[in-house]
């Protein structure tokens, strides 16, 4: 396996010009993933610490030999980036003072039929990120409601006439037919569901749901706020419209629902450090087009108020 054949990160440049503030800093990487952001780091700055979390074993196999050759520098464990507080707690030492997050699917488990994530190959109905978890997609299927599984397809997945898709996989299931990708894509399609940009949504929304994804996103942006000294940066990457949009609502300074006149506004948990997303330039986007998709969002603590 070359360096290159696990997963491409995107946005290197940009998410080092944000991560970084201090050479001989702790960093942690949320989503380490096979390691590229992570060697990135370490490779510029030879100072540096980095803690790397995942929640897929075959991703940290990845990133420990890729990151092997920087020895002590580099603590790798197994966990959802929202159990972060648990970790650096366990780990002890100085705080972190940048934490990046590349949130989504990872290329090389997209493209691993095993793994269920893809509507273009033939796999088990498993979407998990973490290829151990008991329970994937096909457990998901098996338990939802249709008024579930519509909302979910809507909500998730964006997709315009999620009941008449739910319907249809509902029925598919009941009918003994909803054991592979194979089967949910034909589903879908009895549903509606036909080109590829739906499918992509709907394979989408059943991976959010199976991981809790935007749950974790948010008790993880949450965990940053707490676990970051002042000055320290968070940067988050995403693929999907609805992440971003979490990331971008995280950011924003709070809003009194109520005025009260004569109180001082909340202070704000964050300083925005681009004011608009960070997107891949050209001549990212033709090495790499799954880059295209990628949205870049940094911001510094303010404090710990």
């Amino acid at each position: 396996m070359t360096k290159a054949s696990y997963h491409e990160p995107v946005l290197v440049e940009e998410a080092l010009g944000f991560w970084v503030t201090d050479p001989a800093g702790r960093y942690l990487d949320g989503t380490v993933g096979g390691g590229g952001h992570a060697e990135a780091l370490l490779s510029r700055f030879p100072r540096a610490e980095l803690i790397g979390l995942d929640r897929d074993p075959d991703a940290l196999a990845e990133a420990a030999r890729r990151l092997g050759p920087h020895g002590g520098r580099v603590h790798l464990a197994r966990a959802d980036f929202a159990d972060m507080e648990e970790i650096l707690t366990g780990l002890g030492g100085s705080p972190v003072v940048g934490i990046l997050l590349d949130v989504g699917v990872s290329s090389h488990q997209l493209d691993d039929p095993l793994r269920g994530f893809s509507y273009l190959a033939a796999g088990p109905l498993r979407m998990t990120l973490d290829r151990e978890a008991p329970q994937g997609a096909e457990e998901f299927l098996a338990a939802v409601n249709e008024e579930e599984l519509s909302r979910v397809l809507r909500e998730l997945g964006e997709l315009p006439a999620a009941r008449r898709a739910a319907r249809a996989v509902i029925a598919a299931r009941n009918g003994g037919k909803l054991r592979s990708t194979e089967d949910l894509r034909h589903a879908l399609g009895q549903g509606g569901v036909k080109s590829p940009r739906r499918l992509s949504q709907a394979f989408q929304a059943l991976r959010m749901a199976v991981n809790d994804e935007l749950g974790s996103l948010g008790a993880g942006l949450d965990a940053a706020a707490r676990v970051l000294p002042a000055g320290g940066t968070l940067t988050v990457i995403s693929f999907e419209s609805l992440m971003d949009r979490k990331v971008k609502q995280a950011f924003r300074p709070p809003r009194l629902s109520r005025p009260h006149p004569g109180l001082p506004d909340p202070e704000p948990r964050w300083r925005l450090l681009a004011r608009r997303a960070v997107r891949p330039g050209p001549e990212e986007t033709t090495r790499n087009p799954r880059s295209r998709s990628a949205r870049l969002r940094a911001a510094a603590r303010t404090s710990h108020a």
